[in-house]
């Protein structure tokens, strides 16, 4: 797909691009990232008020993204009061010890949170500008979880889940980025206002900024096991560079275990690749993670409707089957809560975890063809064969599972007995147990082994 973003989804780098680490340490954190294969990912700031997705309806061009400003029509005016949203930001409620209780009960190995989306803002307490969660003009200063993203690491991390910090590369509130008193109003699109050539010395300090700000996360918010880039119109193939290779290296000083994601980059700086609100319908035998919301925009958006646990249990096979990790977005809601509809469908796809997560968890993709509705994955020596059901359809008293190995024993996940079967054409022909007829289960998984 490249690395076009439209509508604010970025497409994702080929498989044929990716760039094996030379370091040993980092391709043996790329199997551990592999294992995980279910993330959290978390868009939050002062644009979960507005329950519009972050930052992109600052871009004059993006015009898709203004679709739902409906208050202002002056496009200044609208700019500054977004960049005002910082000064109402009061998430009171929020809980982080809770989400992160939350995640570990269903299933949620890593988490992906928003230090700073495009639109500048930092939800941690940077040295390098005011415009960010700490400041004396934002209310929620004074509170004892001022510095979310500390706060938010600290309780994940301690309930064993691994950390990604998401940071955006383009920084939208950055008079190095856009600058003031150019030809080229401020925001007028995603890109610099001005050109590089004829303004190096402006570029060299948002490079600085840049990097003083990751090196910041890298030196005092803990272990962090994933940079997770996105913007991914700043990189060096557009005019754009920020010295990643540069970075990445000084980021491994620190942390020499760190995964980066450098979206879109097609180099040695993207480890693995992202595809965003889309699945691949194939194997992709390099690592990578499709993020996909669990309601239909990344922040929070009232009224929002989300996926079901089916679907969400659908996706996860999905993904897993083909060789990916998947990573499901919610938006907290602007108090600080997590919004009730989407942790309801999140806890039916970590109940129905807890029962088939041999069949998830540590896997890889069995490089064969989906075949009658069966995806596949494998661990060693053992395949799982999982077959997703839809709303309303019910197990009959057997099932066919297409494969032609030299299986001797089926077991189903969570009924912890052998089953009946005959080799019948070209796969097994499997008794189900009475207590699965007639259910209508999200799937079903099997343990075959030779």
């Amino acid at each position: 797909m490249g690395d076009m973003i439209k509508n604010g989804v970025h497409g994702y780098s080929k498989e044929e691009r990716y760039v094996v680490p030379k370091e040993a340490l980092i391709r043996e954190r790329l199997e551990w990232f592999r294992d995980q294969k279910l993330a959290l990912m978390m868009h939050f700031g002062p644009y979960s008020q507005m329950g519009m997705d972050a930052s992109w309806s600052l871009s004059r061009t993006d015009t898709w993204a203004r679709k739902n400003v409906d208050w202002e029509s002056d496009v200044d005016v609208y700019r500054q009061q977004y960049i005002d949203l910082n000064k109402t930001f009061n998430p009171m409620r929020i809980q982080p010890d809770k989400w992160a209780e939350f995640a570990a009960e269903n299933g949620f190995k890593y988490l992906i949170f928003t230090t700073k989306h495009h639109d500048g803002f930092c939800m941690f307490d940077t040295k390098y500008t005011d415009y960010k969660i700490t400041s004396p003009d934002c209310p929620f200063h004074t509170h004892k979880y001022a510095n979310i993203t500390r706060e938010v690491f600290d309780a994940f991390r301690a309930k064993g889940i691994g950390i990604a910090a998401y940071f955006s590369k383009p920084d939208w509130n950055c008079p190095w980025y856009w600058a003031p008193n150019m030809e080229t109003p401020i925001g007028e699109t995603r890109f610099p206002n001005y050109k590089l050539e004829e303004h190096p010395e402006i570029w060299e300090q948002f490079i600085d900024f840049t990097h003083n700000q990751i090196m910041e996360l890298m030196r005092e918010y803990g272990k962090i096991d994933i940079l997770w880039l996105d913007g991914g119109q700043v990189k060096e193939k557009r005019g754009l560079g920020i010295r990643m290779s540069e970075l990445i290296a000084k980021a491994r000083e620190v942390q020499p275990w760190l995964i980066a994601a450098d979206r879109t980059a097609g180099n040695e700086n993207e480890n693995y690749i992202t595809p965003e609100q889309a699945i691949p319908d194939h194997v992709i035998h390099v690592p990578w993670e499709s993020c996909v919301t669990v309601g239909t925009q990344w922040g929070y958006k009232y009224e929002d409707t989300y996926k079901s646990a089916r679907e969400l249990v659908r996706m996860l096979i999905d993904v897993v089957s083909r060789g990916g990790n998947l990573a499901l977005n919610i938006g907290p809601q602007p108090n600080g809560e997590l919004p009730a509809r989407a942790l309801q469908e999140l806890s039916g796809l970590g109940a129905w975890l807890k029962v088939n997560g041999d069949a998830i968890y540590g896997t890889r993709a069995l490089d064969v063809p989906e075949a009658d509705g069966v995806m596949f994955t494998k661990k060693k020596d053992t395949v799982y064969a999982i077959i997703p059901l839809n709303e309303g359809e019910m197990l009959a008293d057997s099932v066919q599972i297409p494969t032609d190995r030299p299986i001797q024993k089926v077991i189903c996940l969570g009924v912890e007995k052998e089953l009946r079967f005959t080799r019948k054409g070209k796969g097994l022909h499997v008794e189900l147990p009475q207590e699965l007829v007639g259910t209508s289960p999200y799937a079903v998984s099997f343990m075959l082994q030779e």
